[in-house]
This record gives C-alpha cells, structure tokens and sequence, in this order.
C-alpha cells in the first residue's frame, strides 16, 4: 500500500505556521539529518502502539496523534497504513485478544486439524489419523503418502470443539478485552488505523529553507536594528492578505518604515526558476514594500534574473546560511548607505 497523499492541496502559509513552532522543526529536522526515514510505531502491551521519538519531542505535552494528523494534513508528512488496532467497546484498552470458537456452543475451546486427500485411492481425513510415527499411511488403503501434491494434497481446516464435540471447517470469531474480561463480537469492536510516516519530499525544500535559513536571516536582521516577523502576512491596497517568509521593519508593527519583504525559493534541481519571481511581484504590486528580496537556494535561471530586475527584486543566490546573510549585509547595508 502506498502512502497516502492528501485530497486537499493545502497551501504553504498553513505550514508557514507550522514551521513557527519549534517542537514542529525539532522533530521535522530529524527526517532532514537522515535520523529518520519512516515513523514507525513502536507496539507497548501496556497501552498499544506509540511514537516514542514523537513523545520525547513533545515532552509533557499530550496528543501525539493530533500532532502527526496535523502534519499529515498540511501535507509536511505523508502516511500509509501501518495497522488496524481492536478496542474494547467498554474500556477502551488494546489488551485485546481474538478467540476461535464453535460456531455451535460458542467455546474457544476448539482442535484444529489439517485435512489431508489421498490423490490414489481419494478418502480424506484429518492429518492426525494419518500419523504413523513419522510417516503418513493412508487408514483406507495403507499405502504410504511420500510427496506433496504428488501423492496427497491438503484439503483444507478441519475443527472439532473440545465442549460438545461437534466438528465444523469456520470458527467464529469472538475477542476478549484482558483488562475488563467484556467478550465481544465484530458487531461491537473499535477499530483505530495506526499509520507509518514519511516526510513529503515535495515540501523538503520549504522545511530546509525555515530551518537552516531563515533563523539566520532574523538573527543577522535583529542585530542590525530590525523589527522582524517570520513568516508575516501584510495586508495590500486590494485588502489582501500577502504571506512573506520574512518581513523586517523599523518602529512600530502598525507604523512599518523601511519596510523589507523577504521570500526565500529552493531548487532540488539546482536553479530556481522564474516563477517565484513572478509570485513575489504580484505581492510586492500590492503591498509596495520599500525593498523586496528573493533568496534563491543555490542559484536563479537567468530569465528569473532579467524578470527580477525588470520588477526590481533584489536577487540573493547562496548555498547555505552564510552566504545568504553575507550577500544580504552587503545588499541592505549598501542600499541604506
């Protein structure tokens, strides 16, 4: 079974507020190292399936299913189906055992046979009353059963129930909660999916940009004197919301001046295309912000870097965090001088 990918396309700023939380990049950061590749759940006797490196992450904090459903539905983590766990309709616990009964009395108490067709002579019986020490003798014929599919074949299950001695081919399925002693039946179970994660590689490059750049940038913008949001949503003359990985400003968040507008774009093919370039113009249209920069991670194609300065978008190309906050020192230090 493949992963599971969400119906709804969500959109980058509901995993923008993700990428806010740091209990949410800790444990994002360990699929990016290699530490992790799938989540598997890990099963305890005691209380069913768990994610220990999901618990150690969140500390004290409750709700590790709530946690990794909302990854999943923001489209950070893919998922597929790992299990099905039975609860007990009374207690809730997954101490949980099934039991094969006689469909007559209802005992558990049941003999499983194999049943066994000699192919020659054609009489069929359970595999026991073939046993002679450690040969299989045919109790019609008394001839000796050497290959399988060749002399003989399995022709199935037989049961015979130990209470009243009835025999049938299908058991009935009950199950048995060990912490409550309830016995129940299909009709009544619980049933919970437990899931196995994987990180989208199609928002890998979102997650490494908001770990390992745009912390740095805040930093190397702070220290320079700027108020800093990150990400931030300006509101434009059409009264639209616009969502930037970065936005820094002087003064007061409701009086912004020198207002700069940051959004940082990633190739996995190794050049990022025009179209952030595109995007970040319609924003920057609306909002007009004093300067707008576009960190492209590693490089830009060059018709992404005509279009940038045709709309006079500062352009950053860089390789890792240093090079992002030399070359944007460089750039806003030069433009305030």
């Amino acid at each position: 079974m493949g992963m599971e990918k969400m119906q709804r396309k969500p959109g980058k700023s509901e995993r923008a507020e993700l990428y806010k939380d740091r209990k949410n990049l800790i444990f994002l950061s360990k699929f990016l190292s290699g530490e992790i590749v799938e989540l598997k759940p890990i099963f305890d006797p005691n209380v069913g399936y768990r994610y220990p490196v999901v618990e150690e992450v969140l500390g004290q904090d409750l709700g590790v299913d709530e946690f990794l459903n909302r990854l999943y539905e923001t489209g950070i983590l893919l998922r597929k189906l790992y299990d099905k766990i039975i609860y007990c309709p009374k207690c809730d616990s997954q101490s949980v055992s099934t039991h094969y009964c006689c469909p007559y009395c209802r005992s558990f108490d049941i003999k499983k046979d194999s049943l066994i067709e000699h192919t020659r002579c054609g009489y069929i019986g359970i595999e026991e009353n073939f046993r002679r020490g450690d040969k299989l003798i045919c109790p019609k014929c008394n001839r000796e059963l050497r290959v399988l599919d060749v002399d003989y074949r399995r022709a199935g299950i037989w049961c015979t129930c130990r209470e009243c001695g009835k025999s049938f081919d299908i058991p009935v399925t009950r199950h048995f909660c060990r912490d409550c002693q309830l016995t129940f039946t299909f009709e009544d179970v619980k049933v919970k999916d437990v899931y196995l994660y994987s990180l989208n590689e199609e928002v890998k490059g979102e997650i490494e940009a908001g770990w390992v750049f745009v912390a740095p940038i805040k930093e190397f913008l702070t220290e320079i004197g700027f108020e800093v949001e990150a990400p931030a949503f300006l509101k434009g003359r059409s009264g639209a919301n616009h969502m930037f990985d970065l936005v820094a400003y002087f003064g007061k968040a409701e009086d912004k001046k020198c207002l700069i507008v940051i959004d940082l774009a990633t190739s996995i093919d190794g050049m990022v295309t025009e179209q952030p370039v595109i995007a970040l113009f319609a924003k920057i249209f609306d909002v007009s912000p004093d300067s707008a920069y576009l960190i492209a991670i590693p490089k830009i194609n060059d018709n992404g870097k005509r279009m940038a300065e045709l709309y006079k978008i500062n352009v950053v190309e860089a390789r890792d965090a240093r090079e992002v906050t030399k070359a944007l020192s460089e750039k806003i230090i030069s433009a305030k001088g």
